[in-house]
């Protein structure tokens, strides 16, 4: 890549979070008129692409499985920080917004990321491989932290209604809690090896880990611009979700006007947040490096819950209302089909086209009911 081109990617990038962040204080109190939502769409959208670059920078920097987690962990500590200033801010349909935004991004990054990567890869390359075993640890953790958090309250008795009694949210936090810092620990230290690129043979089966050093793309970025790319990540991160805070009542003026249940909502603002990791995620897939787009699937799904339900428990103390985390009859059985459905999906360590279309559908079906329960 010439140096004028390198120039000008990086002018961008480093203008567009800039630019997010003066439009974000700029309507924050001044968003009504619908010129000014437009701009606020369009640095959305900015913002977004601008978070996948810098992601990519740092990652290429800090090498796998490290890349993957800080776009995860980074998404998720913001998106918990959405989720309680909209809960502070009132109304009769905040005791389950944590719970509805929780499972959406559950059921997006399962069916939509990894659908769409597991898709893009197979069209692309044929079989598609990456390392079962690995990849299996991170499917039995996000099961075992969607149980305890969001089926289990459905079914306790100690408080009224689909929601936890102190103790047991007390308990439900540390556990979750636990899992997430033991899989980082597996993920990063005791076992990385199974969850790096794999490489495969002309039947799909995996031969071996990616050469990272021999991988034909540029040389690693410095440490200087890779600290400068994950300052700019976090800018990023956060003018995405104060934007799309900043959009959230046309949203629901919106789904209101339509008919929609409120907990559409909270999908909306998951599908707008995780955009980067979506992004990200399917840019690996292309490049034939599946198992970095499960990573960050299912390592969101799993912050989204192991960092959520934590912090929500501290933030109990002080927020007024119920926290309804229990999941309607309809969510559970479509949580069951996903969990089913990525089991076998991962289980043989290669896939094709036909397993992304099955999640695809799910993630469809979600969505439908979601509008039409």
């Amino acid at each position: 890549m010439s140096a004028p081109a390198v120039r000008g990617r990086l002018q961008w990038s480093v203008v567009v979070p800039i630019l997010a962040v003066v439009v974000l204080v700029f309507a924050w109190q001044r968003h009504d008129h619908w010129t000014i939502l437009a701009v606020v769409a369009a640095v959305l959208i900015g913002a977004v692409l601008s978070a996948v670059h810098h992601a990519e920078v740092v990652a290429h920097r800090v090498g796998e499985p490290f890349g993957s987690l800080i776009l995860a962990i980074a998404v998720t500590v913001i998106e918990v920080g959405l989720i309680v200033m909209l809960m502070t801010s009132g109304g009769d349909s905040t005791s389950t917004y944590a719970r509805d935004t929780v499972f959406a991004a559950v059921m997006i990054t399962l069916n939509g990321i990894v659908g769409l990567s597991l898709m893009v890869g197979a069209l692309k390359h044929g079989l598609v491989s990456f390392n079962a075993a690995g990849t299996g640890s991170a499917v039995a953790t996000v099961i075992a932290l969607a149980g305890l958090t969001l089926v289990l309250p459905r079914f306790t008795t100690s408080a009224q209604g689909p929601q936890y009694s102190t103790s047991q949210l007390a308990f439900a936090a540390v556990a979750s809690l636990a899992l997430y810092v033991a899989f980082l620990f597996t993920q990063t230290v005791r076992h990385r090896d199974f969850f790096l690129p794999v490489t495969s043979d002309e039947h799909g089966r995996m031969t071996g880990l990616v050469d990272l050093d021999e991988d034909g793309h540029a040389d690693p970025p410095s440490a200087g611009e890779a600290g400068l790319s994950l300052a700019l990540l976090l800018v990023s991160l956060i003018s995405v979700v104060g934007l799309a805070k900043v959009l959230s009542p046309t949203i629901e003026s919106t789904v209101k006007s339509l008919g929609f249940p409120y907990a559409v909502v909270g999908v909306v603002i998951a599908l707008l947040v995780l955009a980067p990791e979506s992004i990200a995620a399917v840019r690996n897939a292309s490049r034939d490096r599946v198992q970095t787009s499960l990573n960050l699937a299912y390592g969101s799904a799993m912050a989204s819950i192991g960092l959520t339900i934590p912090a929500l428990a501290v933030a109990m103390i002080w927020l007024t209302g119920p926290l309804e985390l229990g999941l309607e009859p309809t969510q559970i059985v479509l949580l069951v089909i996903s969990v089913f459905v990525t089991g076998l999906t991962v289980v043989q360590g290669r896939v094709y086209a036909l397993q992304g279309f099955v999640h695809l559908v799910l993630l469809a079906a979600f969505l439908f009911l979601s509008m039409q329960p």
